[in-house]
């Protein structure tokens, strides 16, 4: 839609709303962490090398699922549009948790507790990005005859990210950022009630996984489903990662006392 601020071709609408995102789920989390009695700079220190990770993990997953492409062309692995590409969310989410796991080991941070904190920053966060990825015109849909339908016509659009012009086309980029603005409210609503250790967190993965699956099915997918099959790689993770929720969900739900609550 925007791609540029005041048409300035050195000032990405996506650049700044990405930055944005990142200082607002920095700030939230860091806002809980001391609610929680958390270590507040090793919460803060750990934002920063999670949102470092998040970036490489999401460009390696973006050359992972359209290997082909890549394969064929290699010299866009280091192209200018690369770089600019924010990449697939879920390679940034899988990145951000090893290095999680690595630093709160590192810093003795109790695991759980501090993925709790830092869910309802990530939704919020996710949340502004996808706003992000509208602006750019990139992460677009298939088409649509909706009356909500969205058609781009900025060529800077086209240039930076392909999106097909003067085609109406399901805005999925909001329907994502929808999504994760109301899965904030949910889970920044849930952490100031009691709630035993893990529950945000598990809640976030049954949340998002959900929303993603949906979503996808209105996205385009230039490079197709996973081996051909039903479903494309983001909703394969959806699925897992809805389980991974479930699973601990159930657990806790049948053994755990409650936390006392973090109430304001």
């Amino acid at each position: 839609m925007y791609p540029e601020i005041l048409h300035l071709s050195f000032l990405h609408t996506y650049g700044v709303l990405v930055a944005t995102a990142f200082l607002a789920g920095l700030w939230m989390t860091t806002r809980l962490g001391k609610a929680a009695g958390l270590n507040s700079d090793a919460v803060t220190n750990l934002g920063i090398y999670c949102a470092l990770a998040a970036i490489v993990g999401a460009k390696v997953m973006m050359f992972l699922v359209d290997v082909p492409y890549y394969t064929e062309h290699p010299g866009e692995v280091f192209s200018f549009s690369t770089l600019q590409a924010g990449g697939v969310f879920y390679g940034g989410l899988l990145g951000a948790l090893a290095v999680a796991w690595w630093y709160m080991r590192k810093t003795h941070l109790p695991a759980l507790r501090t993925a709790d904190i830092f869910a309802p920053g990530i939704a919020l966060g996710h949340g502004i990005g996808r706003l992000g990825c509208f602006s750019a015109g990139c992460c677009w849909g298939v088409k649509s005859s909706l009356p909500w339908a969205v058609t781009f016509t900025n060529p800077v659009a086209n240039q930076l990210v392909g999106v097909p012009l003067g085609v109406p086309l399901h805005p999925t980029q909001l329907y994502e950022s929808f999504a994760e603005f109301l899965i904030f409210g949910i889970l920044y609503w849930r952490i100031r009630k009691a709630h035993s250790t893990g529950a945000i967190i598990s809640l976030y993965l049954m949340l998002y996984g959900t929303a993603r699956f949906v979503v996808e099915f209105f996205r385009f997918h230039e490079q197709g489903n996973l081996w051909g099959g039903p479903l494309d790689t983001s909703q394969w993770i959806s699925i897992a990662l809805f389980l991974v929720g479930a699973s601990y969900s159930l657990m806790n739900h049948r053994g755990a006392l409650p936390e006392s609550a973090h109430t304001r």
